[in-house]
C-alpha cells in the first residue's frame, strides 16, 4: 500500500508523482542535448574543413588521463546503478556507500581533468593566453583548443552539480528519508548522472582518439 504521506499534494497518487519526475528530467535532458549538440555541430564542422591542424592539436590532448577518466566516469555509473538498487530493497547502508563511492570517483574526475588542464596552461596551450603551436596550424590548432575547453569544461560545471546533488541524496540517506517505494530520488538524479557520463562517452573519442596516430 502506497505511503500517502509520500504523495505531493499536486498529484492524485505516488504513481503518477513518480512519472511526472521522470518527465520533467526527460523534459530537461532534453534541453540539454540540444545545447551539446550545438557544440558538436561547430566541432565537426570545423574538424571536417581543417583536419590536419585539429589532428595535430588533439595529440596534445592527454591520451592517458582521458582514458583514465572514462573508467572512472563508466565505474560511477555502476554506482549509480547500485545505488538505486540499493534504494528499491531498503538496503540504507549500500544505498549510503554506493552514493559515497559516486561521489567520491565525481571528485576523482574532476581532479583529474583540473590536472590536465594545468598541463595545458604548463604546456602554453590555453587559446588566447600565450598559446604557443606549430606556426602553420597556429590558428586552426587554437580553434581546436576554443572548442576542447569550452565543451570540457561545460561538462565538468554538470560534473560538479551532479557531485552536490550526489550529496544531496546522500543527507537524505543518512536521515532515512529514501523510502523503497518512493525512490524516485536517486532515480531521477541517477538520470542526470547517466546523462553526463553519456556526454563524456562522446568528448573522449571527438578530443583524444580521432587521428590519434595521424
Amino acid at each position: 500500500m502506497a505511503n500517502h504521506s509520500l504523495v505531493a499534494e499536486q498529484f492524485e497518487n505516488l504513481e503518477q508523482q513518480i512519472h511526472a519526475g521522470r518527465l520533467g528530467m526527460w523534459i530537461f535532458l532534453a534541453t540539454e542535448i540540444m545545447f551539446f549538440g550545438g557544440m558538436f555541430t561547430g566541432y565537426t564542422v570545423y574538424r571536417t574543413m581543417y583536419p590536419a591542424a585539429f589532428a595535430m592539436a588533439s595529440q596534445k590532448t592527454s591520451y592517458l588521463l582521458g582514458t583514465i577518466n572514462t573508467f572512472v566516469l563508466l565505474t560511477s555509473s555502476l554506482t549509480v546503478v547500485l545505488a538505486l538498487h540499493s534504494a528499491r530493497l531498503a538496503k540504507r547502508k549500500a544505498l549510503i556507500t554506493c552514493l559515497v563511492l559516486t561521489i567520491l570517483l565525481g571528485f576523482l574526475f574532476l581532479g583529474f581533468k583540473f590536472l590536465e588542464y594545468y598541463q595545458h596552461y604548463r604546456d602554453h596551450l590555453l587559446p588566447g593566453y600565450d598559446f604557443v603551436f606549430d606556426p602553420a596550424f597556429y590558428r586552426q590548432a587554437g580553434l581546436f583548443f576554443c572548442f576542447y575547453f569550452a565543451m570540457t569544461g561545460v561538462h565538468a560545471l554538470h560534473m560538479i552539480i551532479g557531485v552536490g546533488l550526489m550529496t544531496f541524496l546522500l543527507i537524505l540517506a543518512v536521515r532515512d528519508r529514501i523510502k523503497p517505494e518512493y525512490p524516485g530520488h536517486v532515480d531521477i538524479i541517477g538520470l542526470y548522472w547517466h546523462f553526463v557520463d553519456i556526454i563524456w562517452i562522446f568528448l573522449y573519442p571527438l578530443l583524444y582518439l580521432i587521428d590519434r596516430h595521424s
